[in-house]
């Protein structure tokens, strides 16, 4: 493994005794050096170099240290500046700091001064520069263009998401269970002005009654047995950020009544508590039930239902979701060959009809499951069937052949389409026009088919990098 790169360190004083003593003291600690001896000429480096730290005289011929300090960091904000001087006051020491100087130092310094000082700097620099890596990274994660869909469905949910991701408005998420309605909170929040406040989860089936309100607002030392120190509940801890309350229709009607207080308010009352402390949270809901029907039963509240359904998200389940099963799959494949360590780049043709014929009951946790064990199981490059479970490979003859005659010629017949349009679009590699003369239709009556059955010829077609092919026309 190569070295990492000595840091590199522009060292500006118009004493030339100053700047061979900083330039003897930072070489022999492998730094790489580079001195000037008036502002201008360290406006020349600067112009044509990138540093990683500054250190800079503050009385200069000229410009002073800060208002070159102020010009390199316009250039790089994240430029870590250190102020040495022989006239040091409180006044400029304090200047120093608001121009971004980490530090300042006055002369004459020693040489641990000096050497413990300029660590400081390269190390907020590398702190900050992680940080930002990481920031980044987690922004990609959390992206809005992440969530996986190309069915009608899907874009619309998206487009929703988009329009209120950045809005104070409470959000309910309804949707089956694993169709993933947590992912869309958990997106919701960092697509938010409030990404960088806590997001807090809560899922209200998981507590006992008796323990969901110190959950949820906290308790005071002594509030009851055991409770020996006060601790701050769930909703305090979202402060400034977003609560996520997951199945809510499972929450008891007395804690729901506290619930609409918190919200209406916007302050709360630990358990065994007196004062009244303020939050301000936004609330995220889903469930999957029928809130609705719920109301109607007397089993939740009409009040804090209209509270929670600000803005509605449902989520459909992937039986809905025509030619998102492929998508999903290949997606699923990718991130975990990667983080499993094993060069799998797809999924068969077969494997992918035994996906799509799947009603997939546990939506798009179940698919993920399979892919899961999929991926552990490979051995070769891509998925192939034996990979798969067998309840998903193993036929159940007359498994569909219940219902209306009807009903049941219409599944048949949708099922034939949609595994013939798939194996069509392969075959033609996305091409339309070509899928098209395959299959003696005009170009238009494919499309429609196509749209009816929410499939998209863009996935089918190779690679960027996989070599030339022949040009699709417009759509």
């Amino acid at each position: 493994m190569s070295e990492p790169a000595a840091a590199r360190i522009l060292v500006v004083d118009d004493e030339v005794d100053m700047l061979e003593t900083c330039r003897r003291i930072l070489v022999r600690r492998h730094y790489a050096v580079q001195t000037a001896a008036s502002p201008e000429e360290a406006e020349e480096w600067l112009a044509r170099e990138s540093y990683d730290l500054l250190i800079a005289d503050l009385v200069m011929p000229g410009k002073d240290g800060l208002e070159l300090a102020r010009l390199a960091r316009q250039r790089d904000p994240r430029l870590a500046v250190l102020i040495i001087t022989a006239h040091a006051t409180i006044d400029s020491a304090l200047q120093a700091t608001r121009e971004g100087a980490f530090d300042y130092i006055p002369k004459p310094f020693t040489m641990d001064q000096l050497e413990v000082a300029v660590e400081r700097g390269l190390d907020g620099r590398r702190l900050r520069e992680e940080n930002a890596a990481l920031r980044r990274q987690l922004d990609a994660a959390f992206d809005l263009g992440n969530l996986v869909g190309a069915s009608p469905q899907m874009q619309h949910v998206l487009d929703l998401l988009r329009r209120i991701a950045d809005t104070e408005a409470n959000v309910l998420i309804t949707g089956e269970s694993g169709t993933g309605k947590e992912l869309v909170a958990r997106l919701i929040h960092a697509n938010s002005r409030h990404r960088l406040r806590p997001f807090v989860p809560l899922d209200c089936g998981a507590l006992p009654e008796t323990l969901i309100e110190s959950e949820l607002f906290g308790a005071e030392r002594g509030a009851y047995t055991g409770a020996e120190v006060s601790r701050a509940g769930l909703v305090e801890q979202a402060d400034g950020g977003t609560l996520f309350l997951d199945e809510i229709g499972n929450l008891p009607v007395a804690m729901q009544v506290k619930l609409l207080r918190v919200i209406q308010e916007r302050t709360i009352r630990r358990l065994g508590g007196l004062r009244q402390i303020p939050v301000s949270i936004r609330v995220v809901a889903a469930s999957n039930q029928e809130l609705s029907r719920l109301v109607r039963e007397g089993r939740f509240r009409e009040d804090l239902f209209y509270r929670l359904n600000v803005v509605s998200v449902t989520l459909p389940p992937l039986r809905e979701r025509a030619g998102d099963v492929r998508l999903l799959a290949q997606h699923f494949v990718t991130e975990l060959a990667g983080l499993n360590g094993k060069d799998i780049r797809g999924l068969s043709s077969a494997a992918l009809l035994f996906l799509e014929r799947h009603d997939w009951p546990g939506n798009v946790r179940e698919l993920r499951n399979v892919i899961e064990r999929a991926v552990s199981l490979a051995e070769s490059n891509q998925v192939m069937p034996a990979d798969l479970p067998a309840y998903l490979t193993e036929g159940r003859p007359g498994a569909q052949l219940c219902g209306t005659f009807r009903d049941t010629k219409r599944r048949s017949v949708a099922e034939f389409e949609q595994t013939y349009l798939r194996a069509l679009l392969e075959e033609c590699g996305g091409n339309v026009s070509r899928a098209a003369a395959r299959a003696g239709l005009r170009r238009t009556a494919l499309h429609r088919l196509l749209t009816r059955h929410g499939l998209d010829a863009r996935p089918f077609r190779p690679s960027p990098h996989a070599g030339p092919s022949r040009p699709e026309d417009p759509d």
